[in-house]
């Protein structure tokens, strides 16, 4: 075993066998666990989601009362349309899934666009601003090293998640749980307090209402409860996660799901509220340095060493949670860019799984991008929460208007509850609607313009890569019909000699390639190869992997095109034999049946097909896996020989 080898078995771990009966149930969540992985996005928010709101109605401090209200209520309504998604999509895919099938491809890919920007601003957003924490505690002196903190950050939330997505949260599990019992106790004790401003709170606020109302008015006063609501909205981020990530839950998944959404409803409203409910009662001032969580929880605390350390152990779990938070984007993000991949808005290679069973490029890149991201805006968190503020609120408003029409159009075939269901996803998209249109319009100057930007250009890459994607599917569908060879039945079996010329005959997922290479090796070598053994791989990628079901498909349609070819040998009296293969790399799996068929067919030579474009270039090799000269490479090594024929497109 290589340096190398053992350097990554030691980082990530060893190989996990997709097909053992136990590795479902090993690597799947249940609630608890889903909660604390999923659920950190949007609690993390209670850092900075409720000061922005707060803030942002200056000196009319008495009408946070209705933010805190619609904020509780908010997480809630947005739950319960989640839950529907959970219900209706059991196999993951959240809001991406729910905008192409309710409301078409293209409304899905922006959907799908919305959550990959979204995601990547959610490991960039979450890695500076829990540094910013911690790095409120250090010596000045330490301030130019907090960007390259924030880099290696994102690139051990990398390593971690390469090992795979449980391990991942066990391993921050603490730091979440920590953060759940300290903020729960202090909200409940800064309230018990204060118990007395408790009982003044409703009043003060209603004699603030009618005073504001009299001097400007109606609409200029829900105009300041909605901008500082909007401006509060990123509380709601990372509800969305649970329906993304359906699939990776433990059986049942719909209820585990929906114990895990009721979880996470719960602890972001009570901790959303609470936190608003004590600005209100301990009038916390804004200080420069710190954060308005720091200056009410340093009321709450005292100056006492005792509370001094309390205060301090607060601060770095929420700095923590922000970390955990900045995990969850590994978590959920490459999930939505695997989806598309299926669909092909994006790189095939997006959806394949790597020996860990975690979608390994997926996660790559969206490291990358995030380190990118933090490097160009020099890891200023006020610039991120622009970029990050919007898009989610487009998948959330796409989603719940998918659910709308759905509950609309479907109503004599639904649940006899339709119609409540229906007026919760109503009620829903138009809360969030109403808010990405009130963060859209307010930010746009001060940069969600670069967030539109980013993500139609996402778009618009995702358009060319479909293009691409379809007309060459269209032509390898009209090659498979081309090439089809009918076969007559009753077919006799031909002894064979594994002493005899052999050719050894790749087979992928089309069946015209393989028959494409089979007649050229008849063409080109007529009757010297006695024996045609055929070789084919089921790779296990996220749709495979998707449930037994999906993984028992995907061999039976392996055996089905090798047994075609097999017969098809047998009809013309050559003789002829298969192999198959499953696992999480082609190259790997395929190189191990080579050496397989090497050992049996002595004098064999490999042949496969490679696509040939008339305009190749890095992108074709990017869209287009170079899995024939990769293989050629590791047979080479072998002492085989590999033939690769042109197949031009």
């Amino acid at each position: 075993m290589s340096i190398i080898v053992r350097l990554k078995q030691f980082l990530i771990g060893g190989p996990l066998n997709p097909f053992h009966p136990g590795i479902t149930r090993h690597i799947s969540l249940i609630a608890l666990l889903a909660w604390v992985g999923l659920g950190a996005d949007g609690l993390s928010s209670s850092c900075y989601g409720p000061e922005e709101a707060y803030l942002a109605l200056g000196g009319h401090t008495h009408l946070a009362l209705y933010i805190a209200i619609a904020t509780a209520i908010t997480v809630f309504v947005i739950s319960l349309g989640y839950n529907q998604v959970i219900e209706l999509f059991p196999s993951g895919g959240g809001g991406y899934k729910v905008a192409t099938q309710l409301l078409g491809s293209h409304v899905g890919l922006l959907s799908g666009a919305a959550l990959i920007v979204d995601y990547v601003l959610t490991i960039a957003v979450s890695a500076a601003s829990g540094m910013d924490a911690i790095f409120s505690f250090l010596p000045m002196t330490f301030l130019p090293y907090k960007l390259l903190a924030e880099v290696a950050l994102i690139f051990l939330l990398l390593v971690i998640n390469l090992r795979g997505m449980r391990e991942s949260i066990l391993i921050l599990m603490p730091i979440f749980l920590g953060f759940i019992i300290i903020h729960f106790g202090l909200i409940v004790y800064g309230i018990t307090a204060h118990h007395k401003g408790l009982t003044l709170i409703a009043p003060d606020t209603i004699q603030e209402t009618k005073s504001l109302i009299q001097i400007v008015g109606w609409l200029p006063f829900l105009a300041l409860i909605l901008h500082a609501y909007s401006l509060g909205a990123g509380t709601y981020t990372g509800i969305e996660a649970v329906s993304n990530n359906v699939h990776r839950l433990r059986e049942p998944r719909v209820v585990t799901g929906k114990w895990t959404m009721l979880y996470m409803a719960i602890s972001l409203s009570f901790t959303a509220a609470g936190i608003i409910l004590l600005y209100l009662l301990w009038g916390p001032m804004k200080v420069p340095g710190k954060t308005l969580n720091a200056v009410v929880f340093h009321a709450i605390l005292g100056d006492a060493s005792l509370g001094q350390i309390l205060l301090y152990i607060t601060l770095i779990l929420e700095a923590g949670l922000l970390f955990v938070a900045a995990n969850s984007g590994f978590l959920a993000g490459p999930t939505v860019l695997a989806n598309m991949a299926i669909d092909g808005w994006v790189p095939n290679r997006f959806r394949h799984l790597s020996t860990r069973l975690v979608i390994q490029n997926g996660l790559i890149l969206f490291g990358v991008f995030a380190i990118l991201l933090l490097l160009w805006c020099g890891g200023q968190v006020a610039i991120l929460v622009v970029l990050y503020s919007i898009n989610v609120f487009i998948t959330f408003s796409l989603s719940l208007l998918g659910l709308s029409i759905y509950w609309i159009t479907k109503r004599k075939k639904a649940s006899p509850r339709w119609l409540w269901r229906l007026c919760f996803s109503v009620l829903a998209f138009i809360i969030t609607s109403g808010v990405l249109c009130i963060t859209l319009i307010t930010k746009f100057q001060s940069g969600g313009w670069l967030t539109v930007i980013v993500t139609c250009t996402v778009i618009v890459l995702c358009l060319l890569i479909k293009r691409h994607y379809y007309r060459v599917n269209k032509k390898l569908t009209e090659i498979d019909i081309q090439l089809k060879q009918p076969i007559a039945y009753p077919i006799l079996p031909v002894p064979i000699d594994p002493q005899q010329p052999s050719a050894v005959v790749f087979v992928g997922k089309n069946q015209g390639v393989a028959m494409h290479t089979l007649l050229n090796v008849w063409r080109m070598f007529p009757r010297h190869f006695k024996n045609f053994i055929f070789l084919s791989i089921g790779i296990v990628d996220v749709e495979s992997f998707s449930g037994p079901s999906q993984l028992e498909k995907m061999q039976h349609d392996v055996n089905k095109s090798l047994q075609y070819f097999v017969d098809y040998c047998h009809q013309y009296g050559m003789a002829a034999e298969a192999y198959a293969g499953y696992g999480t790399d082609t190259v790997e799996e395929l190189s191990k049946l080579a050496e397989q068929v090497g050992k049996k067919y002595s004098n064999c030579v490999f042949f496969s097909s490679k696509l040939i474009f008339e305009h190749d270039n890095w992108i074709t090799r990017l869209l287009h896996n170079e899995t024939p000269f990769t293989l050629q490479r590791q047979l080479h090594l072998q002492g085989k020989e590999l033939v690769i024929l042109p197949m031009r497109i």
